[in-house]
């Protein structure tokens, strides 16, 4: 491990912000630790011409399509020297899992920590927190278990809680939660999978229950449905949470995180939807074109580029198969790519391991 890069992005994610010129300065240092060590991606970007003199911006670091995460290991440290290894969760059994390698949780856990406070805590004191995903000894390869396990640690009071297991939901739980909230008057939080609360959420219609949480109370949905529950739509699925809940849209948040990066970015609630998503000053954001790797004109749609100075292990910036469109100091995340878009994509995933592999 690089203890002295590591003291430098800790006290990098722990300012206040940064100008261009100090994220270009990181991310460039980061580009060539990663050409130098990272032999699958230094054969990627020798494919594209990139190299540490070539590169003058974030913006040139060539971005390598998350699917890659599956077929070659992006480590610059040996992979069985790693603190950590976080793992896709896949959709179909027997599925091959992308691997994102952490040699210290140092970075990672600043990066949760501090951007968590400002975005869900927003300034409040510990919440007595629901959590609605298996925890880490159940799932010791997710990274969201383990964001889900640092926020009530850190986060949350004592009494905090789990209401998933090997068993499923645990719905007369998690209603008896709801219920001592609703008594108590004091502020909690549901976190969560998209899915597990599209689960109680029907078993809320089956019953007509329904609570107000008191003032202050928040939620925070995160990844979608990934075939574990019925699809709502945005619209749907927020205004039956407000309902279900009794806690306003504006603190209803959705999380945008994946395995492949080591930050998230969040919304400021779904009051309209679809909201702007945004992250803290060491990650930044492209819409590009997946054929060309150029960024769209704006207002227009493509496949969402993050660079995260958190990920200094595997590679700082990544293509996702996300649709977005930028919206001022973020983007709208459209759901995820199709037709062209997703050829595009496919199309990237090729051109880099034709290179990785030589």
């Amino acid at each position: 491990m690089n203890a002295p890069l590591v003291d430098t992005l800790l006290s990098f994610l722990a300012q206040d912000g940064c100008t261009d010129a100090e994220f270009d300065a990181l991310a460039l240092r980061l580009f060539a630790g990663q050409h130098a060590d990272n032999a699958a991606f230094r054969r990627f970007c020798q494919g594209r011409g990139a190299t540490p003199r070539s590169v003058r911006s974030w913006r040139d670091i060539p971005a390598v399509p998350i699917s890659a995460f599956k077929e070659v290991t992006l480590s610059c440290a040996p992979a069985d020297s790693c603190e950590r290894v976080f793992m896709t969760s896949g959709t179909t059994r027997g599925e091959v899992k992308g691997r994102h390698y952490h040699p210290t949780m140092a970075v990672w856990d600043a990066s949760f920590r501090r951007n968590f406070a400002r975005r869900f805590m927003q300034g409040a004191p510990r919440l007595r927190m629901a959590i609605l995903f298996p925890d880490e000894q159940a799932m010791p390869n997710s990274s969201l278990a383990h964001y889900l396990a640092l926020a009530a640690r850190e986060f949350g009071t004592g009494d905090s809680a789990y209401f998933v297991g090997p068993q499923g939901m645990d719905f007369d739980g998690l209603r008896a939660f709801l219920r001592g909230a609703e008594a108590s008057g004091e502020p909690c939080a549901v976190l969560g999978a998209s899915y597990s609360f599209v689960h109680f959420l029907d078993a809320l219609a089956a019953t007509g229950e329904r609570f107000r949480l008191p003032a202050g109370s928040r939620l925070l949905d995160t990844g979608g449905y990934k075939s574990q529950s019925r699809e709502l739509p945005l619209e749907d699925f927020y205004a039956a949470l407000a309902q279900a809940f009794g806690v306003p849209r504006e603190r209803c948040i959705n999380m945008y995180g994946m395995t492949e990066l080591s930050t998230q970015l969040y919304d400021e609630g779904n009051a309209v939807v679809p909201s702007v998503k945004s992250g803290p000053h060491w990650i930044r954001s492209r819409v590009v074109d997946p054929l060309t790797g150029r960024d769209v004109p704006a207002g227009e749609r493509g496949i969402l580029v993050h660079c995260d100075l958190a990920s200094f292990n595997a590679v700082t910036t990544i293509l996702t198969e996300d649709v977005g469109v930028a919206s001022g100091q973020g983007f709208l995340l459209l759901g995820r790519a199709g037709d062209a878009q997703a050829k595009g994509c496919s199309l990237a995933v090729q051109e880099f391991l034709q290179a990785a592999r030589g």
